[in-house]
């Protein structure tokens, strides 16, 4: 990855001064112009501030460099001869967990949250860059650099929406915030990995979440009012491990609806083409990963990838109900089926849905499994979707592991 650097050249032997760096001298991009990556763009918010000066290179939808980014962010880049790291990327340690007690409101247990709040009390970092929530809209995102522990807990629970988590860069200089603690999805991180070396810090470290199928606020309503029975009273929603999807109302109820009973034809087209071109499901770029995708049923997923990731962890570890990650089941069948059904758009009807949902989650791929399984499914797809839609960047996009991976399946004639 190109460092740039984060500060002026020294001044040359005849005194004469050094040029500002690039962003020293950019201004953020007007809100509502149209940004360098068009219609796959994610919102990452880097073009909402100065640093968009470093766009072209830092974009992951203009400028793929996944293995420059985790030799530059982990020392090394991941062992494709590995499977876990062709999978799961750079790791030093994998393990499941859960908080306890766990933080009221919280989606799952509260892990990143509580990561957050502890790294603040320590003193570790300055502030907390998360996302919190507009007062009019629970699922509109809103980037903060938080410095209490109230405003970390104040963004709690996911907001599946795409979020410009990077727009609040532009209120690093002058902050007095030299060391930060950013957590986000994997475009966001590969941005942020991208301009590192130029913000003015001095220590980042980079939680992560495992991200896929984000939506606009649009897409978000589609998908709600075609999933479940009361729209407007979710709180959150998870596709989890027993592949059903999991939503959490305002009065407390839950409700769950599998995998194979989703509308496929009403929300084909509803996922942000910035999702459906991505290969970073898993956030390679982060210190520390914390999601649920290779964790039994009820845990939490969490990978270290460096020392700065182990320090993240060692803030609540002792907190944790911590166990090991396990692997069983077969996925190759069922994500080979799920080509198929995706690329014709099937519907299946409740009662058979039902049926599917209540046969693989007796027999299906679990834990480290049904994160591969998860992966094949969305890599295969999103192939497809970018040899489609962009045929003149497919080559270059799709990472070398992820194409290891693709060539496991037989795809349908493009």
């Amino acid at each position: 990855m190109t460092a740039v650097s984060s500060s002026p050249e020294r001044a040359s032997d005849q005194g004469v001064p050094s040029a500002p760096a690039p962003h020293e001298r950019a201004r953020p991009l007007a809100k509502g112009s149209a940004k360098p990556a068009k219609d796959l763009c994610s919102d990452c918010g880097l073009c909402d501030s100065r640093w968009v000066a470093y766009v072209r290179q830092a974009c992951a939808f203009l400028n793929q460099r996944f293995e420059a980014m985790e030799t530059a962010a982990h020392g090394r880049a991941r062992d494709q001869s590995n499977e876990d790291e062709l999978y799961f990327g750079v790791s030093q340690r994998m393990l499941s967990a859960r908080l306890q007690p766990a933080i009221e409101g919280a989606q799952w247990s509260g892990i990143v949250s509580r990561i957050g709040v502890r790294a603040l009390e320590t003193g570790l970092v300055d502030a907390v860059l998360c996302v919190q929530q507009s007062p009019h809209d629970r699922f509109t995102p809103v980037p903060v650099l938080a410095r209490t522990p109230e405003q970390v807990l104040a963004a709690r629970v996911n907001k599946p929406t795409l979020s410009p988590n990077l727009e609040v860069l532009e209120q690093l200089p002058g902050s007095g915030i030299r060391r930060l603690l950013a957590i986000g999805v994997g475009c966001q991180v590969q941005a942020l990995r991208a301009v590192q070396a130029s913000l003015p810090l001095d220590q980042l470290y980079v939680l992560g979440l495992p991200c896929v199928d984000n939506v606009s606020r649009a897409g978000l309503q589609t998908f709600l009012e075609s999933a479940s029975a009361s729209p407007a009273t979710v709180v959150h929603y998870e596709f989890m491990q027993d592949f059903r999807i999991h939503f959490r109302h305002s009065d407390g109820h839950s409700e769950t609806l599998p995998f194979f009973g989703l509308d496929t034809p009403a929300l084909k087209n509803v996922f942000a083409p910035s999702c459906l071109s991505c290969f970073d499901y898993v956030n390679g770029g982060a210190d520390l990963v914390v999601g649920y995708m290779g964790a039994s049923f009820g845990r939490q997923w969490l990978t270290v990838r460096n020392p700065r990731g182990q320090e993240l962890l060692d803030l609540v570890e002792a907190e944790l109900d911590v166990g090991e990650v396990a692997s069983s089941g077969d996925r190759r069948a069922a994500v080979q089926q799920g080509i198929g059904a995706y690329d014709q758009a099937l519907k299946l009807p409740r009662w058979l849905a039902e049926l599917v949902g209540f046969l693989v989650q007796r027999i299906g791929p679990k834990g480290l499994e049904y994160g591969r399984f998860s992966i094949d499914s969305h890599f295969t797809r999103n192939a497809i979707w970018l040899r489609r839609n962009h045929p003149e960047k497919a080559e270059q996009h799709i990472p070398s592991f992820a194409k290891t991976i693709i060539s496991r399946y037989r795809l349908p004639t493009l």
